[in-house]
């Protein structure tokens, strides 16, 4: 069993910055791709970014300059730094992790944390 805990969603001004996190908890044997998506109200969820075991990362082109992931294996965490936020960030943000559990990997997701940018 893995639980996922995201924080650092909330109201921000436009231009402004928030850091979320996802910290992962359970059996976890390693943590293979770690990553965010976000679903906008009436919209499907589509990937921010994700950052591999090897540190390779991948962003959505409407973020690459201003957001950027990282990981902490030490402590199966995932942060997602935004700066320069826009009104169209705002979405719900949901982290994604495959965590190898002795050989099974599992896909988990967090359970979303809500950003919103005002104009």
């Amino acid at each position: 069993q893995v639980q996922l805990a995201e924080s650092g969603g909330g109201l921000v001004q436009a231009g402004g910055s928030l850091r979320l996190s996802c910290s992962a908890s359970g059996t976890i044997f390693s943590i293979n791709v770690m990553g965010w998506y976000r679903q906008a109200p009436g919209k499907q969820r589509d990937l921010v970014a994700f950052v591999t075991s090897g540190g390779n990362t991948k962003y959505t082109d409407s973020v690459k300059g201003r957001f950027t992931i990282s990981r902490d294996n030490a402590k199966n965490t995932v942060h997602l730094q935004m700066n320069s936020l826009k009104p169209e960030d705002t979405a719900v943000y949901y982290c994604n992790l495959y965590v190898n559990r002795n050989g099974i990997v599992s896909n988990n997701w967090g359970q979303g944390t809500q950003v919103t940018v005002s104009s």
